[in-house]
This record gives C-alpha cells, sequence and structure tokens, in this order.
C-alpha cells in the first residue's frame, strides 16, 4: 500500500511540472507576440506608404499635342479643321452684301445734318472686314460723311420726303403756334430734340412754334438760332423734295408763316 501511495505522488509530481512548464512557454509565446505586433505594424504602414507613393507615380498622363472636348480627345488636326471651317463661315458671314437703299444723286436726310446728297457709293476694309459706304456731301456745311450700308436704317438715315407729303406737312405752319407754359430752358431741349430728329413733321412744328410775324415781338438769341436752324432744314427739304429753286421755296413758305410782310427782315440762308 506505501508503494502505491509513493508511485501516485511522483505521478503527481511529474504531471504539476509538465502543467507549469506549458505555462511558462505560453507566457513566453505571449510575451515575443507583443513584442514582435508593433514591428509588424510598422513595417505594413511603410509598404502601404510606399505603395501609395508608387500608384501615384504610375498614372500616364495623356499627349500634349491631343484636345479634350465634352471628356473626348480630339485628334489636333482635326481641331485644326473644325478651326478652319468657322472660320470661313465667319467670312462668308461678313462679306454678306447689304441691300442699297440709295443710289448716287439720290438726296437724302441725316437726322443731325440735314439734307444731303449721295455722290458714291465706296467700298472700303475696315479691321479686316470689306464695308460699302455711302458718300453724303452737305453742301451748306461743307461737310463730307461716310456711313456704312449696313448702318443706314438704324443712323435714321432717309430719302428725301415726296412732293405729296411736303403739300401735307405746309399745312402745319399755317396752324396756331403751341407754345407750353415751361421754362425756356427745358422748351429749348424739346425743341432741339425735334430738330436733330430728322423728321419733317416735327421740324415744321418748331418753325410754326419759334415764328415771330410782326416786329413788336422780341425774340431772344437762343430762341432766333433755333428758329433760323429749324427754318434752314426745312427750307432745305423743300427745294430738294419739290425740285424748286431756292428762291421759290422761300417765297412760298415766307408766305405760309406770313413773314413776308416784315420789313428788313434778316435773311436767314445767308
Amino acid at each position: 500500500m506505501k508503494k502505491k501511495k509513493k508511485v501516485t505522488k511522483v505521478i503527481k509530481k511529474k504531471i504539476l511540472k509538465k502543467k507549469s512548464a506549458k505555462k511558462k512557454t505560453s507566457i513566453v509565446k505571449k510575451k515575443t507576440s507583443v513584442k514582435k505586433k508593433p514591428a509588424q505594424r510598422q513595417v505594413k504602414k511603410v509598404v502601404k506608404k510606399t505603395k501609395e507613393m508608387k500608384k501615384f507615380v504610375e498614372p500616364k498622363l495623356p499627349p500634349q499635342s491631343d484636345k479634350k472636348v465634352n471628356n473626348r480627345i480630339i485628334n489636333p488636326a482635326h481641331y485644326q479643321a473644325k478651326k478652319v471651317k468657322k472660320f470661313l463661315e465667319i467670312k462668308t458671314i461678313k462679306e454678306k452684301k447689304v441691300k442699297k437703299i440709295f443710289n448716287t444723286k439720290d438726296y437724302v436726310v441725316y437726322p443731325t445734318h440735314g439734307v444731303g446728297q449721295v455722290i458714291d457709293i465706296e467700298k472700303r476694309e475696315v479691321v479686316g472686314q470689306k464695308l460699302e459706304m455711302y458718300v453724303i456731301e452737305f453742301v451748306r456745311d461743307k461737310l463730307i460723311l461716310r456711313v456704312p450700308v449696313e448702318k443706314a436704317k438704324s443712323l435714321n438715315l432717309r430719302k428725301v420726303s415726296k412732293p405729296s407729303k411736303i403739300q401735307t406737312v405746309l399745312k402745319i405752319l399755317s396752324q396756331k403756334p403751341k407754345i407750353k407754359r415751361t421754362m425756356w430752358s427745358r422748351r429749348a431741349q424739346e425743341y432741339d430734340l425735334k430738330i436733330n430728329s430728322g423728321d419733317i413733321e416735327q421740324i415744321a412744328e418748331v418753325v410754326r412754334d419759334l415764328n415771330r410775324a410782326n416786329n413788336q415781338i422780341e425774340q431772344s438769341y437762343s430762341e432766333r438760332q433755333l428758329f433760323e436752324l429749324s427754318y434752314d432744314r426745312f427750307l432745305r427739304e423743300v427745294i430738294a423734295g419739290l425740285k424748286i429753286t431756292e428762291e421759290n421755296a422761300v417765297k412760298k413758305v415766307d408766305k405760309i408763316l406770313g413773314r413776308d410782310k416784315l420789313k428788313n427782315a434778316p435773311s436767314l440762308l445767308n
């Protein structure tokens, strides 16, 4: 019995030794694993960084000669061909012919200068663009003006009124003057706008309103100046429209205005 007890004790001791040895080995393994982890992480980070750097360098850029339009690469030759096509289209638009309203020797009315005569239609190149121009001569002002054919309408350049219209407009001169009760400066601006509008009816209204048929009524210098300007513009269109001499036109207009009775009336045309 005693022998058996000794044997069991020895076996138990051996088992305990084995267990303690296993525990020690597991602790050592844990320690070693804990020590190894940070080193492994650092290595992984370095690998990742190098991969990222490689990724950044690796992609190839498209060649400089190619051009992207709507996310499509266009061949430079194709792009140049399109450019040339557009340029040719623009050139054809620029060289489009515009209908001529006036011919040479026609009498025309330019709003700010009055009646003039078209003496020529010439072609000129302005900023790489060919333009046709009306050459208009204003004999009274000793002025020659060039107006592009394209801009004739926008500048309110028009033909001289027909005889039928001039006869109706002459009736405006026989009407009673319509003078507003406002300051002269404001009225003067309105008269000036009417004169430079180029409309024969509005010019006739200014002549009617500023006309002084009697010597008793005094007229200021600015009033007289505006009257003379409007009278001259109106008279020039009457001469050109009715195709009569200057003397006959003056007699006709002055008779309607009652200026033929004025004694020592100053000549407005000299």
